[in-house]
């Protein structure tokens, strides 16, 4: 992965997001969402790790269909991101090690070498941001302007990635 400036903004942008959402694939073909906790980890080439079971649901439906989204939301800094990628399962002792955190015991209550443990490995393969304005008066000042002008209203910068 090259690590041009909008790439290094993405990663910018979510590390400080802990909580987002992983969509998944169940077995009806149909969307199935739950929160997940990232704890700030996108690596150099573009991986999102997190922890779960290798016995939930999610591991299930990502061992059918691979194919996931990861969204992140922050509304008081008006950051919103979109990633697309491909997740696997890793049970890699030595990783699991490195990316574990002590609060992560609240669900491993064994801790790292609890059995069913598992990194979710997502690859990014494009992800999409909209990086608006923070302050309320900015997008009031951006909204009154779009009226008054007629033109569309410009709340900030979106890019398009494409990670493969």
């Amino acid at each position: 992965m090259s690590h041009d400036s909008d790439f290094e903004k993405l990663r910018e942008m979510i590390k400080d997001i802990d909580l987002c959402m992983l969509t998944t694939v169940d077995e009806g073909d149909e969307l199935h969402s739950r929160p997940m906790s990232l704890n700030g980890d996108v690596d150099d080439e573009g991986n999102l790790w997190f922890f779960t079971s290798s016995n939930s649901h999610k591991a299930s439906e990502i061992e059918r269909t691979p194919n996931v989204n990861v969204s992140f939301v922050d509304t008081e800094d008006q950051c919103y991101v979109s990633i697309s990628g491909v997740a696997a399962l890793v049970d890699d002792k030595q990783k699991i090690n490195e990316l574990w955190k002590p609060v992560l015991k609240a669900w491993f209550p064994d801790g790292p070498d609890q059995p069913d443990v598992v990194l979710l490995k997502v690859k990014m393969t494009k992800a999409e941001y909209w990086d608006g304005p923070s302050s309320t008066i900015s997008q009031a000042v951006s909204f009154v302007s779009a009226i008054l002008t007629g033109k569309q209203v410009e709340l900030g910068e979106n890019k398009k990635l494409d990670v493969n």
